[in-house]
């Protein structure tokens, strides 16, 4: 994968962000700068499943972190490393995590374990939540993936949620779905090969073509 600027400089364009905004210490350069290099692996294989223009650069995956949405996934990705890396015990996958939702306006928390390949756009004001994430999941703007009475859904491969998209609670979606703007699903099962519109209790659900389910992005 190509990066924009060297690992270098984006290892100390980080800490410099996290010094600025909170607190970092020299005595963790050597879990972040081995996090940081964790963090670039998977989003090499993120981004290889991504056909949007934005993630090549002459025919090569390309990691741009003044891209907002390439690097709101490689901070998840680092905040998350760092955690697993410290087990728990370090609050620097805190910090990572707060400066996410500071510069790119995402909730996404380390502990939600996303999938290899998951696809975001304008993600400002999305929540996800401690659901079970399919491959090839996508999201945009002022979505939220939360649960009811401590019930998370679970999502099938290449499900697509619109801008204002809502999930939550008991809801086992299948595989090829996509939830139209600003729908709201509490509680239901959603079959594979569909579009959901509308509100829960009163969801339109319509049946697509396998063609429709092709991800653009």
């Amino acid at each position: 994968m190509d990066i924009e600027i060297s690992k270098f400089e984006l290892f100390e364009m980080i800490k410099r962000q996290l010094f600025n905004l909170f607190v970092f210490s020299e005595d963790e350069a050597p879990v972040l700068e081995q996090s940081v290099e964790a963090a670039l692996e998977k989003c090499a294989t993120c981004f290889e499943g991504s056909s949007n223009k934005y993630y090549r650069k002459d025919g090569v995956v390309y990691f741009n972190p003044f891209h907002s949405g390439q690097y709101s996934i490689f901070l998840y990705y680092l905040s998350r490393q760092v955690f697993l890396v410290s087990k728990g015990c370090n609050t620097l996958s805190d910090r990572i995590y707060y400066l996410n939702k500071c510069l790119n306006g995402l909730d996404l928390y380390y502990e939600v374990e996303m999938p290899s390949v998951f696809f975001l756009d304008h993600p400002v004001g999305s929540v996800m939540g401690r659901a079970v994430y399919g491959e090839r999941f996508s999201f945009s703007q002022n979505c939220t993936v939360g649960n009811n009475k401590g019930i998370f859904p679970v999502f099938g491969e290449n499900v697509a949620m619109k801008s204002g998209a809502k999930v939550l609670g008991k809801c086992v979606v299948g595989d090829n779905v996509i939830f139209s703007a600003n729908s709201y699903v509490k509680d239901t099962d959603i079959p594979g090969g569909t579009i959901v519109f509308g509100s829960s209790p009163d969801l339109v659900i319509k049946r697509a073509s396998e063609d429709y389910f092709v991800r653009k992005g």
